[in-house]
């Protein structure tokens, strides 16, 4: 149901395209508010100056274009992959993961600009609507959310290029047909969902991928490549040390050249239904691989166990839309603690769609090649093997005898 309170001003999470311009005009004239709108570079590898005029053409005074690059990957992306997060054991959260860094710049700018209001472009089927709104309200309790595709009529693409026309908003030529699939893209990843790819039984035409070339298409001869770590975050690849977002950068390269991080996937939403998407990932699979290679080396057992236990619990959060949950936190904190010593280098083999390791090293590597050689040693005596064997059965002995 429509809230119908006065709004004088609203900050909307503008991407440019035909929804949100849309969205922007609706906002006006539905509301007769002030629309701020606010872009955020995440490394989508858009043009976005564009953007500021073509808001300004829509009469839009403040317009926020703000690259967030690094943030997103030192402050969003890193946490999540020392945890090596990944929803349903596949997916890597590259659309998740971004919500709640626009969720927070929007806040931050509606108090900075004084508006009573945010806005955002997700649709009321999907996952973003509340990723979106679940951050818009762990952050500012009483904030006015505004949701268009909940409230208005325009329920299809020809309805929205109707608005536009009636209401002069510039739509370019190729746009104007009906997209084959729906995208979302950043530094860490691209999404395609819907349309053409609705039945999952059909497979991905080639032409969605965009950010990965096909496998077998991929060089004949691998490649190697080594990436540093310094409690759980990479540093440095091929010993050059590099920024957190120019790290992803670099190994999204390597992953395009080679096929490596495509996924299909039929996903379980938090809304109740199935949806089948595409995703890409290149720099990503790299990095969960490597850095699962150096907690190898460096992890106890017990600790290595607790966080692939925590791990589905993490990932859901996030997916979810829990970011700002104290949960989410205190799951942090712990896998935070665990990462202290996950510290050195991996070998990764990138091969015709498959990132492999090779080798690992770390100072403070826990494998001792004198325990673990099949050769004679002086450390490990095999009859103790035998008393721990029978306290280990000593309950399945008993069960037995009872059965």
């Amino acid at each position: 149901m429509k809230n119908t309170a006065k709004v004088s001003k609203v900050v909307l999470a503008y991407s440019g395209g035909l929804d949100t311009s849309v969205i922007l005009k609706w906002l006006q004239e539905t509301y007769g508010c002030e629309v701020v709108t606010f872009t955020a570079d995440l490394g989508q590898g858009a043009e976005l100056e564009p953007v500021r005029a073509k808001a300004e053409l829509l009469g839009v005074r403040e317009v926020v274009i703000e690259d967030l690059r690094e943030e997103f990957v030192r402050d969003y992306v890193f946490p999540m992959f020392r945890a090596n997060a990944q929803y349903e054991g596949e997916y890597l959260l590259g659309t998740s993961i971004a919500r709640p860094l626009i969720a927070k710049r929007q806040i931050e700018i509606a108090r900075a600009t004084g508006a009573d209001a945010v806005a955002h472009g997700a649709t009321g089927k999907g996952n973003d609507q509340v990723r979106f709104e679940l951050g818009y309200y762990a952050l500012e309790p009483g904030i006015r959310v505004i949701a268009p595709w909940r409230e208005w009529d325009l329920g299809s693409r020809e309805q929205l290029l109707a608005y536009a026309e009636k209401h002069q908003i510039p739509v370019p030529r190729d746009k104007r047909g009906e997209a084959p699939f729906s995208q979302d893209a950043n530094l860490l990843h691209t999404s395609a969902e819907g349309k053409v790819l609705e039945d999952p039984w059909q497979q991905a035409p080639e032409y969605v991928y965009s950010r990965t070339v096909a496998p077998e298409d991929a060089p004949d001869t691998p490649a190697f490549v080594e990436i540093a770590f310094e409690q759980g975050d990479a540093v440095a690849v091929d010993g050059a040390p590099l920024s957190p977002s120019a790290l992803l950068a670099r190994l999204n390269e390597l992953g395009h050249d080679h096929g490596v991080g495509r996924l299909d996937l039929v996903e379980n939403r938090f809304v109740g239904m199935k949806s089948r998407g595409i995703y890409e990932t290149p720099g990503g699979a790299i990095l969960l691989a490597a850095h699962r290679g150096i907690e190898s080396l460096t992890l106890d057992r017990g600790a290595a166990h607790l966080k692939d236990a925590l791990m589905p619990q993490y990932a859901e959060l996030i997916y979810n839309g829990f970011w700002f949950s104290r949960e989410r936190e205190m799951l942090q904190a712990a896998i935070d603690h665990s990462q202290t010593a996950v510290s050195g280098t991996v070998r990764m083999k990138l091969y015709k769609g498959s990132a492999t390791v090779v080798g690992r090293k770390s100072p403070n590597s826990l494998y001792d090649q004198e325990l673990v050689t099949f050769e004679e040693d002086a450390v490990y005596d095999q009859a103790d093997a035998e008393g721990f064997i029978k306290l280990n059965a000593l309950r399945l002995r008993i069960l037995k005898r009872r059965g």
